[in-house]
């Protein structure tokens, strides 16, 4: 029997975001929009609107296993990053490329970032055939950021990290935003950065459990 997505969708919308307090109709309709299992391995495709991160696969280096993100707390980022229209945004750790043709339903263009090869080449053969024609997918270290194409009205990081890297602070463009869940498992925190006068400020908004991003693990120093 044929699977009907677009229903699965519409639970997802109403079941998982609208109970967790997304709110802002253009994300909901951006996520009605895109369709989710197209961006999932084929055999997962039946848990591609379930409300869990869903693992994909890759043969890249590194063997850091690599999600597309649950969608409560996916959407939940994307309406803490306030983008707008008119926005260029960078999204770190693409991954499939689910979170880009998300992201460009809303913004001017996206810049999607992905170190894994395989992942990265997946992401852009994908978007392409579906026709998210303003999504650039770039290769290259996910704590490096973009710099070339740099400064960005939001950056949006797609995974958990230990902390975020100044190289990534530097590429945000006066009035920008960064998104982003810091800490491991339960202890995760979405935080929001801010940039005006050239100072940054963040803050804590909400708990979030979810996958971290390969690459921005914490320096480690020696104590006595």
């Amino acid at each position: 029997m044929e699977v009907d997505y677009a229903q699965h969708r519409l639970r997802m919308v109403d079941g998982q975001l609208r109970t967790t307090d997304v709110t802002d109709a253009a994300i909901l309709e951006a996520m009605l929009s895109v369709p989710r299992e197209e961006f999932v391995d084929p055999a997962r495709r039946a848990l591609a609107y379930i409300d869990e991160d869903v693992p994909v696969a890759s043969a890249g280096a590194g063997g850091r296993q690599r999600y597309v993100m649950e969608p409560s707390p996916f959407a939940k980022l994307v309406q803490l990053a306030d983008i707008r229209a008119s926005d260029f945004v960078l999204d770190v750790g693409c991954a499939t490329g689910y979170s880009s043709a998300v992201l460009s339903r809303l913004a001017s263009s996206v810049a999607a970032l992905e170190s894994d090869a395989v992942l990265s080449q997946r992401a852009s053969a994908t978007l392409s055939r579906l026709g998210f024609d303003n999504v650039a997918v770039v290769e290259g270290s996910l704590a490096a950021g973009y710099p070339s194409e740099a400064p960005f009205d939001v950056i949006f990081i797609g995974g958990s990290v230990e902390q975020v890297p100044e190289a990534l602070f530097a590429q945000m463009k006066e009035g920008g935003r960064l998104v982003v869940v810091e800490g491991a498992g339960n202890s995760g925190k979405a935080r929001v950065y801010v940039k005006f006068d050239e100072i940054i400020a963040g803050r804590s908004v909400f708990n979030a459990a979810v996958k971290p991003l390969p690459g921005f693990e914490r320096v480690r120093t020696f104590e006595f």
